[in-house]
């Protein structure tokens, strides 16, 4: 699949920008600050629902503007959509496909597809588990549009399971008896249910993304490796040798009732998916702490590479995203990565000059410069 035309109104910097896209690489070159990866955020929110820049949505709303726009005509085969995502902070937002009346944004997962590479993806490597968790479950959505459902329910399950174990932390505190509990149980039912649906896609995907990631560092860093997985759940030992839905859903429970009196006395959920830990390794040890700046970087475009051949494997190429990476390495990995995504179905590239753009991807070039976006 590839974006033909890409369309923002009140857009971060953008009062109005309407950029024609081809299939193959383009690349958007011009000062930093001018707005290179604005654009490309807004393809990557299409895809995702989220900024790799930012977890709320005021920030892409144009300064003084009630509300954003963003729009994309998508062709795949010898299918064409126009997908419309209205952002508006503060309340819910709206989606449009093919002109039709306003649904849920989740409506549009599916239809563009992503994979964006940007100097945040160091901190999959070196940040803290947040990061690992969103890099899992937005990839899990990326295949399977309707399991947003599931994460949509696990959020909600569990705000509703924190907000009664505050109230009751809360009452003991001031000398109660600990507030009504008597809906706790119902509530672990729920988290574990839906706990272990989230938890079986991502051990799923741990498992078929793991030979991919090895397989991309050593097209990368020849010899540098081998990189291995281990998901770290916040049940501990019960993970081990746990088999399916149900045998996930009856562990989760379990461990949902031995943490109760911590969790009432601390006034939150211990145990779930929101707790877990995906652990890099490269070689014997772990990667962050351990591996150098330079392993860092392959290991975190290693994942996104993996992450790319999975979505392909799945049917369709999803669009690449490289916002300001050749920048940040050196010349081999800098080549080794050019050659790898050049075949792209489409590449969208940003960079602060031509030079940083590898010889190997030739394309379309857009000059951006104090709000402007002119073909060259």
């Amino acid at each position: 699949m590839h974006v033909a035309h890409l369309s923002l109104a009140d857009f971060r910097s953008y009062a109005r920008a309407e950029v024609p896209l081809d299939p193959g690489v383009t690349a958007f070159v011009g000062p930093n600050g001018q707005g290179k990866t604005n654009l490309v955020e807004a393809v990557g929110y299409l895809a995702a629902l989220s900024s790799h820049r930012v977890s709320t949505d005021a920030p892409l709303v144009r300064m003084g503007a009630e509300r954003a726009v963003v729009r994309a005509q998508v062709v795949q085969g010898d299918r064409q959509q126009l997908v419309e995502l209205e952002i508006n902070p503060g309340r819910a937002n709206r989606a449009r496909i093919n002109r039709s009346a306003p649904g849920r944004p989740r409506d549009l997962l599916g239809i563009v597809r992503s994979v964006l590479f940007a100097p945040e993806d160091l901190a999959l490597v070196k940040g803290d588990p947040t990061e690992r968790r969103r890099f899992l479950d937005e990839l899990i959505t990326a295949r399977t549009p309707r399991l947003a459902g599931v994460r949509s329910d696990y959020d909600r399950v569990l705000k509703q399971r924190n907000t009664l174990l505050k109230s009751a932390a809360m009452a003991r505190r001031h000398g109660g008896k600990g507030g009504d509990l008597s809906t706790l149980d119902v509530w672990d039912q729920h988290l574990a249910r839906v706990g272990a649906e989230l938890l079986a896609q991502r051990l799923d995907l741990v498992a078929a993304l793991q030979p991919l990631a090895d397989k991309a560092y050593e097209q990368l860093a020849p010899g540098g490796g081998p990189v291995g997985f281990e998901y770290r759940g916040s049940m501990g030992e019960r993970m081990a040798g746990a088999e399916g839905r149900e045998d996930l859903y009856g562990r989760l429970l379990e461990a949902l009732g031995e943490a109760r009196k911590q969790e009432i006395e601390r006034g939150v959920t211990l145990v779930g998916p929101h707790r877990d830990d995906l652990l890099l390794k490269l070689g014997p040890m772990p990667a962050k702490g351990y591996a150098s700046h330079g392993e860092s970087w392959s290991y975190a475009l290693a994942l996104r590479l993996a992450s790319y051949e999975l979505l392909c494997s799945d049917g369709g190429e999803p669009v690449l995203v490289l916002d300001d990476v050749f920048a940040e390495l050196d010349t081999k990995r800098r080549e080794r990565l050019a050659e790898l995504v050049a075949p792209g179905e489409q590449v969208l590239v940003t960079a602060a000059v031509d030079d940083d753009v590898p010889g190997v991807l030739v394309g379309a070039r857009f000059a951006v410069e104090q709000g402007t976006v002119e073909r060259v």
